[in-house]
C-alpha cells in the first residue's frame, strides 16, 4: 500500500516539472536565453559605460564638473580681489580746500574716522560706506567738521579723505575762550578761516557764571542764523552788542546804515530779518533814520 501510493503521487507531478528535476547542465539558463541587443547567445553582454559613446558621455560629465568647479574658484577669487581693494586698512585726511590761514594736521580726524569705522566694521568697504553718517558722526566729536568723504586711493590698501571745514561769519570770546559760529548756526573752537569781522560786543556787564558758555552758544548760534539771512537779503552786518542789563536781546549794526536793529533771541532768526528788512524799506521810503528799530515782537515792529 505504501509503496503504491508513492508512485501514484510520483506519476502526478507534471512532465515540466520532472524534466527540471532531472536537469543535470551546470550551466545557467539565462546563458542559454536571447537578450536585447545581444543577436548571439555566446556573445558577453557590455555595459553603457563600456562603450565608446557611454565613454564620451562619462569624460564630458567630469570635464562639466571640473569646468564648474574652477568657474567657482575663479569667481571666488575675483570676489575676494575686489574686496581687498575696496578695503580702508590705512585711513589719511587732508583738508578740501587750500585756502587755510592756519596749519593742518589730520591726526584728530583721522581718530575719529578710524573710530566710526570700529563701529562699524562693514563699512570699511569703499563701497558700502556712508559718507553721510560718517560726517555726522566726525562732527559731533570736532564740529569745525562740515563734511567728510572719500577722496581718493593712495594705494591699495591706503585711503584718502577730504574734510571740508565750517567758515565762521562771526565769533565771540566767551571765558576766555574764543567761539565761532558759522552760517548754519554751528558752534566751534577750531577755525582754519580767516577771523570773522563780526564779532559780540559784550555791553551787559553781567558776570559769568556756570552754564553761561552753554548760553553763550546758543546766543552765538542765533547771531550766525542772522548773519546768513541778512547776507541774503543784500545787508552785511558789522556788529553784534549784548545791550546793558539784557541776557536775550541781541543788537546789530548793519553797513551803510545808522540805525541799530533790537532782536530777541527767543523769536527766529528768518522771521526777525524778515521784519527788519521790512522797516528799512519802509523807513527809507518815508525818509526816517530812526535811533533804532524794535522787531522783537512779531508783527509789531517799532522805532525810535
Amino acid at each position: 500500500m505504501m509503496s503504491f501510493g508513492s508512485k501514484k503521487i510520483s506519476n502526478d507531478v507534471p512532465r515540466r516539472r520532472r524534466a527540471d528535476e532531472t536537469d543535470t547542465d551546470p550551466k545557467p539558463r539565462s546563458s542559454t536565453q536571447y537578450r536585447r541587443n545581444q543577436t548571439l547567445s555566446g556573445v558577453s553582454r557590455t555595459t553603457i559605460a563600456d562603450s565608446p559613446r557611454g565613454q564620451v558621455h562619462h569624460l564630458t560629465v567630469q570635464r562639466r564638473k571640473v569646468g564648474g568647479l574652477f568657474a567657482l574658484v575663479l569667481t571666488a577669487v575675483i570676489l575676494l580681489a575686489i574686496l581687498l581693494t575696496q578695503l580702508m586698512a590705512q585711513i589719511s585726511v587732508t583738508s578740501s580746500t587750500k585756502q587755510l590761514s592756519s596749519a593742518f594736521t589730520g591726526e584728530a580726524y583721522e581718530k575719529a574716522v578710524n573710530s566710526y569705522l570700529g563701529l562699524h566694521p562693514a563699512e570699511r568697504l569703499r563701497f558700502a560706506l556712508d559718507e553721510t553718517a560718517l560726517s555726522t558722526y566726525v562732527a559731533a566729536a570736532l564740529p569745525e567738521v562740515q563734511a567728510i568723504k572719500v577722496s581718493g586711493v593712495k594705494d591699495v590698501i591706503d585711503t584718502q579723505f577730504a574734510v571740508t571745514f565750517r567758515k565762521p561769519v562771526a565769533g565771540w570770546q566767551i571765558n576766555g575762550n574764543q567761539f565761532y559760529v558759522d552760517a548754519s548756526g554751528v558752534v566751534f573752537e577750531t577755525n582754519y578761516y580767516d577771523p570773522p569781522t563780526v564779532q559780540i560786543v559784550d555791553e551787559s556787564g553781567i558776570s559769568p557764571e556756570e552754564g553761561s558758555t552753554v548760553a553763550g552758544s546758543r546766543l552765538l548760534g542765533f547771531l550766525g542764523r542772522v548773519v546768513a539771512q541778512s547776507e541774503g537779503r543784500g545787508y552785511t552786518i558789522t556788529k553784534a552788542i549784548l545791550p546793558a542789563g539784557m541776557t536775550r536781546e541781541l543788537d546789530i549794526e548793519i553797513k551803510g546804515i545808522s540805525s541799530r536793529i533790537k532782536l530777541s533771541t527767543d523769536r527766529g532768526a528768518g522771521e526777525q530779518v524778515e521784519d527788519m528788512a521790512r522797516s528799512l524799506v519802509f523807513l527809507k521810503s518815508k525818509g526816517i533814520t530812526p535811533e533804532y528799530i524794535d522787531v522783537r515782537v512779531s508783527g509789531r515792529a517799532a522805532y525810535k
